[in-house]
């Protein structure tokens, strides 16, 4: 809105359109109002009488649930871990809205991009659409320029139009490099409301990176990118064969972001996306296994499913049909403590993750942590993590399989006595270790265990080591 409207006035003005059911104002580097009308025909009177378009985006982005309320699940009446990892995935998915808003940005980044490029599409992928994003996650965006045909170009009135070709580049990284520097400047000069654009070119996959002011969103925008829309395209289906998936990544990433495991910031830590692989390869070792792999997958494509991208073979069944599902039934709370249990042992120092396969290979470089890309079966996901988060990453697992044993043998309180103030559940492991109430029972018990847990498992690599001489 304009700095000088206000609101009484900006509401007489749409009032004459139709009755005006909800609304509110607010300012984030200005005015802006959000505005639902009871009916759609008041919207459609509206566009007609505009003589320019003004930002109204909602900036629900930044939304926001306090670990600590996890506790407060224990008012449920099941009380169960299940019920509280549901409550925590439903708390912390996209919204409807959200993804629309997602939407409606790659569509203004594409009014910018269709200048040079008419026929382009501007896509989301990555967290924005793949199941498992969080509110607040970054929006990935691809410039697809593959279907620029000219054919479907429409012609002025005046019969002439003018065309952008591209000069002549030493590779496709080049011309990638081009046409993103190109977009870059004209966001930054031109497009409303984006702000801090940084043209990252020389990254192995070249970006540029800016933030959306109205809606909030931290904007990440490729091109040529095709095999993370692929990795898109997995997850999303992975996520939608079973229910407990996307709880339990969900989960899992809110427990790694509570104790610094993953963050924001670029460094060391293990990403998000490592951690969905290192989730879907636990729930392909379950007996039965929840989910295939993707070889699996491949082998059930049909001939419009091949897909073969720069030599990588992406090939997977998009007919959820042609899918078997074991009938396993492991609850949330027994597939949560497995996961811990099965990381806290498992050889990192030896052993490669790979969900093409569905099982652990010999590592073919030398790195703490190695995921295989799963398309770019070259690649290692997890390149970026060192060996002091991986152990940290390890101890906290071994720590959290600890404090379900005594989940399981103790009951919630609160159930007809005084104390609801000790963590409970989902909460004893999500609330950071130094929360009051988690410290001083640390204090006296959790070291001690991680000594046990510690001495558990040497004399499980003793074990195993006389098995094999």
């Amino acid at each position: 809105c304009n700095s000088r409207t206000t609101e009484k006035k900006f509401l007489k003005y749409l009032s004459r359109h139709g009755d005006i059911k909800k609304h509110f104002f607010y300012e984030s580097y200005g005015i802006y109002a959000v505005v639902e009308f009871a009916n759609r025909e008041s919207i459609t009177s509206l566009l007609e009488r505009q003589t320019h378009q003004t930002n109204s985006l909602a900036n629900s982005a930044n939304h926001k649930l306090p670990l600590q309320s996890m506790n407060s699940y224990r008012d449920c009446p099941k009380r169960r871990i299940d019920q509280q990892i549901i409550s925590l995935t439903e708390a912390y998915q996209l919204t409807e809205e959200n993804s629309r808003l997602r939407f409606l940005v790659c569509s203004l980044l594409k009014d910018i991009a269709a200048a040079y490029f008419p026929e382009c599409t501007i896509r989301p992928f990555g967290s924005s659409v793949n199941g498992f994003g969080k509110l607040g996650c970054d929006l990935d965006m691809f410039l697809d320029l593959d279907g620029i045909s000219g054919r479907n170009l429409k012609m002025p009135k005046s019969g002439l139009s003018l065309e952008y070709q591209m000069k002549r580049a030493n590779s496709e990284r080049a011309v990638t490099q081009s046409i993103l520097s190109v977009i870059g400047e004209c966001v930054e000069q031109f497009g409303a409301g984006c702000v801090g654009v940084q043209k990252i070119l020389n990254a192995r996959c070249p970006l540029v990176r800016f933030a959306h002011q109205p809606s909030g969103f931290q904007c990440d925008l490729t091109a040529n990118n095709r095999v993370a829309m692929k990795s898109t395209e997995l997850l999303y289906l992975y996520g939608e064969l079973d229910q407990r998936v996307r709880c339990l990544v969900f989960t899992v990433r809110c427990w790694a972001r509570a104790h610094g495991i993953t963050s924001s910031i670029p460094g060391a830590w293990i990403t998000n996306f490592s951690l969905t692989v290192m989730v879907l390869f636990f729930l392909q070792k379950r007996s039965p296994p929840i989910i295939p792999t993707l070889d699996q997958l491949r082998d059930l494509a049909g001939p419009a499913d091949k897909s073969v991208i720069e030599g990588n073979d992406c090939t997977f069944v998009s007919d959820f049909s042609k899918i078997p599902l074991h009938s396993n039934t492991e609850t949330l709370e027994e597939l949560l403590h497995g996961f811990f249990e099965f990381y806290s042992t498992f050889a990192f120092s030896r052993m490669s993750i790979n969900i093409r396969k569905g099982k652990e290979q010999n590592k073919p470089e030398v790195a703490p942590l190695h995921i295989q890309n799963p398309f770019e079966t070259s690649l290692n996901v997890s390149k970026n993590v060192n060996a002091t988060q991986l152990d940290r990453f390890v101890a906290l697992c071994q720590e959290s399989a600890w404090l379900f044993q005594q989940i399981e043998t103790n009951t919630p309180r609160g159930l007809g006595g005084n104390d609801t103030s000790t963590p409970w559940g989902l909460a004893s492991i999500l609330l950071p270790l130094n929360v009051a109430g988690v410290k001083s029972r640390k204090k006296k018990r959790h070291e001690p265990a991680s000594e046990r847990i510690k001495s558990l498992l040497e004399s499980l690599k003793n074990k195993n080591h006389q098995k094999k001489s």
